[in-house]
């Protein structure tokens, strides 16, 4: 099982970037979605989620308006798209993968988002 997270990189505060997550070793479309972010000395939190179909989506608070998650099960990739990004943003984001029934949960390595100027 992988999930491989690329995109991140340094971008300047009010600028936009798209995450992707490519999954490999495991039926992608029967997995609900996930980004999560961790900026340095805080917990992890939940940036937004997708259904297995791409129906419905979650967002956190502090993100919505600014970032759309989005998936491609045929590709098996699932993509954060965000904009006008501030340096509170600055984080490692991982990908996570979540069935409930039974109970299963994968995560990427993460890739690192730094917006500054």
């Amino acid at each position: 099982v992988q999930l491989v997270e690329s995109g991140g990189g340094l971008v300047q505060p009010g600028g936009s970037l798209r995450l992707s997550c490519a999954a490999s070793g495991f039926t992608f479309s029967s997995y609900i979605m996930h980004w999560y972010r961790q900026a340095p000395g805080k917990g992890r939190e939940l940036v937004a989620a997708i259904t297995t179909d791409g129906g419905s989506t979650n967002y956190a608070d502090s993100m919505k308006g600014r970032c759309t998650i989005s998936r491609d099960n045929a590709r098996n990739t699932v993509y954060l798209q965000m904009s006008s990004l501030k340096p509170e943003d600055t984080a490692v984001y991982y990908c996570n993968a979540r069935r409930l029934i039974p109970a299963v949960n994968y995560w990427g390595k993460g890739t690192l988002v730094t917006v500054s100027s």
